[in-house]
């Protein structure tokens, strides 16, 4: 997959449309879909996920939006944007996916992306010793997870 041809032809599927590699922007695209296992243009812009999500309003794109970017290529928006650290992973999004897609999962991807090139929010080296000692490691696990990018 690493060494895949960016530039192939426009193909019409039963249930996608799959555009050229040179539409649809650069390497890190395919490895959003890659990581995640779902396909962005499978996506319909019905709101489903949006409407259902219990972080949206502490989103600064919505959900629906975040699918929309990827589609168009514009992945810088999506890795800065707050939403993807917002995402909580409960996968309501899924759920209520008319078409059975994950939007969860891409934010996931999104963020693998991140730590892979260590940009992290938090220090774990400063985070005091007196919270180190009273918190379940599993939440020190899952902060670290979720605000590191």
């Amino acid at each position: 997959m690493a060494n895949a041809p960016l530039n192939y032809t426009p193909v019409e599927t039963n249930d996608t449309l799959q555009l050229s590699g040179d539409r649809i922007g650069d390497r890190i695209f395919l490895k959003i879909e890659e990581l995640s296992g779902e396909k962005v243009f499978r996506c319909m812009q019905c709101g489903s996920c949006s409407a259902g999500c219990p972080m949206h309003d502490r989103m600064d794109i919505a959900p629906n939006q975040i699918w929309k970017l990827l589609q168009m290529g514009e992945h810088e928006k999506v890795k800065n944007s707050e939403s993807i650290w917002a995402c909580l992973s409960c996968f309501t999004c899924g759920v209520r996916c008319p078409k059975g897609i994950d939007l969860a999962k891409v934010m996931e991807a999104v963020r693998q992306l991140l730590v892979r090139k260590r940009l992290d929010r938090v220090d774990g080296n400063k985070i005091p010793k007196e919270i180190l000692e009273e918190v379940p490691q599993i939440a020190l696990i899952s902060c670290l997870r979720k605000q590191s990018g």
